[in-house]
């Protein structure tokens, strides 16, 4: 019976029919789009779909990028354990979406940069670039490698799927549409992916909604339980979550991953117009809201379910990300080919963001390392050179999925660097894009404080981890179980350990307590602020303001942002001057009117 405990079933034939299917059609759906796109094998076909991609599968895109298998397991796994405070996200990717859409975007694709780290030499150098474009496939290969290989580990232990067998399986089937089918392909079958992950999530909520007794029943539990109790604001920056954590730390966390990783900033420079590009962002925004309901609920739901039975305490699984599988295998195994489509769903998400990684990691190595250096390569030694890195980058994330294996707490390792990289980058091009006195040497001095700071409080961080005063764990209990095994239990972020809480290092330092333990949405913001406020400095101290004129596409212009073009011309001219004077960016009074606006109404435009 479901929530009281013990062994559940296993994967049955139609399960791994379904899983098997929905794998395979993945693979399909790109080897489509490469057949479909075989007379155009440019390079700009390649990564970038040609530029022609539209707004609403780019955001699909984007949404099934940020959902790997780690937020699929993981997220309701954090609601189940700390509540529904992740809910709070909604305001984050709200922000996110407004800063990328209207500052950042607008610059990318005006510059018309296939490679987010062009704009790094552009503005500032190039060791610059390639000291960023570094950080950023260092970054990428450990965190892809450890997407491959978390929610892999957990599956495996649930379902018992072949743990090495998936691991091959899936960075195969993304080596082969990402190979053949470039971006184009990449994000088409992130479409069908994000269904499928959706379908996923209201499968295990349907069910949980009729063995409980409706929705409401659900929310009355999680009531009970202490899960709703979303809204805290307590200052304290060493609390994990609280209002200000998540909305002040997290949205600067998600526009580093948004604004400037590669992955994401390919996707909507690939649109055919700005507009597209702006409204791909719009949309993702509101298929973020739709996926974190989606998951918050389905942690709400396990824990309606499991309220007097936790499976962990109970000894019925080994760590706290095989929640959602064991849930999954417990109330849906009496319907053939249901858990086979959850457990798709959740390497949909695998699928999803290893494929984005490779295609990104082509992009920027060819752009960045290659092109400066062999500048007379054909067009056909391009196209085979970009399907190699695809074959060696997938491996490398294979490879690293390994290092995992070996090295059990790297996960979050992993996904603490993630943020503590984004934070010092972020700074770096903020620097460059608001302020016209910062140097490369102020934004190099800047980036490597930004980044030692960051590791510093990160790496201490993993070493001592913060006490359960901090980080909020919500009581759970076995008192309904069949056979509880009496264990002491303490719960912890499926981010900040993949496992029940370490016991504590006997000597805790002084700064353990306070330093060591500031919030991890707090990094990025931490290495965003020290980098922009020391490169300001070292960019005054070493003459930043004497240096020659730099090309004004690098700042941000006020008439980038949509708010301007309900001015008329001269309310917006002093409008403009009186914002790049406060802010130092530059003003463009000339244009008020989006990039894809026709020809024949460029002259009414400009006559607003």
């Amino acid at each position: 019976m479901a929530g009281t405990g013990g062994p559940v079933a296993t994967f049955s034939v139609w399960d791994y029919v379904v899983f098997a299917g929905t794998i395979l059609l993945s693979a399909g759906v790109g080897l489509f789009q490469a057949i479909r796109s075989r007379k155009d094998t440019s390079s700009a076909e390649f990564l970038l779909g040609g530029r022609q991609m539209t707004a609403v599968p780019v955001a699909m895109s984007l949404t099934a990028s940020f959902m790997s298998g780690i937020t699929v397991i993981g997220t309701p796994n954090e609601a189940y354990q700390f509540g529904a405070a992740f809910w709070l996200f909604g305001f984050s990717y709200a922000i996110m979406s407004m800063i990328t859409a209207e500052i950042f975007v607008p610059l990318f694709y005006r510059l018309g940069i296939t490679s987010a780290y062009e704009y790094l030499e552009l503005r500032f150098s190039r060791p610059i670039r390639l000291i960023g474009t570094s950080m950023y496939i260092i970054q990428t290969a450990l965190y892809t490698g450890m997407v491959i290989y978390a929610p892999a580990l957990a599956l495996n232990q649930i379902t018992g799927l072949n743990l090495w067998g998936v691991l091959v399986a899936t960075g195969a089937v993304c080596i082969v549409y990402c190979t053949l089918g470039g971006l184009k392909a990449v994000i088409w079958t992130d479409v069908m992916q994000m269904v499928i992950m959706l379908a996923g999530f209201v499968a295990v909520i349907a069910r949980g909604a009729v063995l409980q007794g409706g929705l409401t029943k659900i929310w009355e539990d999680a009531g009970q339980g202490g899960r709703l109790d979303a809204f805290d604001f307590d200052p304290d920056p060493l609390k994990r979550h609280t209002f200000w954590t998540i909305v002040i730390g997290g949205s600067v966390m998600w526009v580093s991953i948004y604004s400037i990783n590669q992955s994401q900033v390919q996707r909507y420079i690939s649109c055919k117009t700005l507009r597209h590009a702006k409204m791909s962002l719009y949309v993702n925004m509101l298929g973020l809201w739709l996926t974190v309901s989606l998951a918050v609920f389905s942690g709400l739901t396990m824990y309606s379910i499991y309220k007097n039975c936790d499976p962990l305490a109970n000894g019925d699984i080994s760590t706290s990300d095989q929640m959602l599988p064991y849930l999954v295998m417990d109330i849906l195994a009496a319907y053939p080919g249901i858990p086979g489509l959850f457990v798709a769903a959740a390497y949909s998400g695998t699928l999803s963001t290893v494929s984005s990684s490779i295609n990104a990691l082509v992009a920027v190595t060819v752009e960045d390392f290659i092109f400066p250096v062999c500048k007379n390569l054909t067009e056909k030694q391009v196209i085979w050179m970009n399907m190699g890195l695809s074959v060696f980058f997938g491996c490398v994330c294979i490879g690293m999925a390994g290092v995992a294996s070996a090295l059990g707490s790297i996960l979050q390792a992993a996904l603490s660097i993630f943020g503590m990289i984004s934070g010092p980058l972020l700074g770096l091009y903020l620097l460059g894009m608001l302020f016209r006195t910062s140097n490369s040497i102020g934004g190099l001095v800047g980036m490597i404080t930004g980044l030692v700071l960051t590791l510093w409080v990160g790496i201490a961080g993993q070493i001592y981890p913060p006490t359960a005063e901090k980080t909020n764990p919500l009581q759970v209990s076995t008192a309904g179980c069949n056979s509880t095994m009496g264990q002491n239990y303490t719960t912890t972020a499926p981010w900040t350990s993949p496992v029940t809480l370490t016991s504590q290092p006997d000597v805790r330092p002084p700064l353990a307590d306070s330093w060591y333990s500031l919030s991890y949405l707090y990094f990025c913001l931490l290495g965003t602020l020290s980098t922009m406020v020391i490169g300001l400095l070292v960019s005054a101290i070493t003459g930043g303001c004497k240096q020659e004129r730099i090309n004004p596409d690098l700042f941000v212009k006020a008439s980038d942002l949509i708010c301007f073009s309900c001015c008329s011309k001269s309310e917006a001219s002093e409008v403009t001057e009186k914002f790049a004077t406060d802010f130092h960016i530059e003003a463009d009074n000339s244009t008020f009117t989006d990039f894809d606006v026709k020809s024949k109404d460029v002259e009414k435009a400009t006559k607003l």
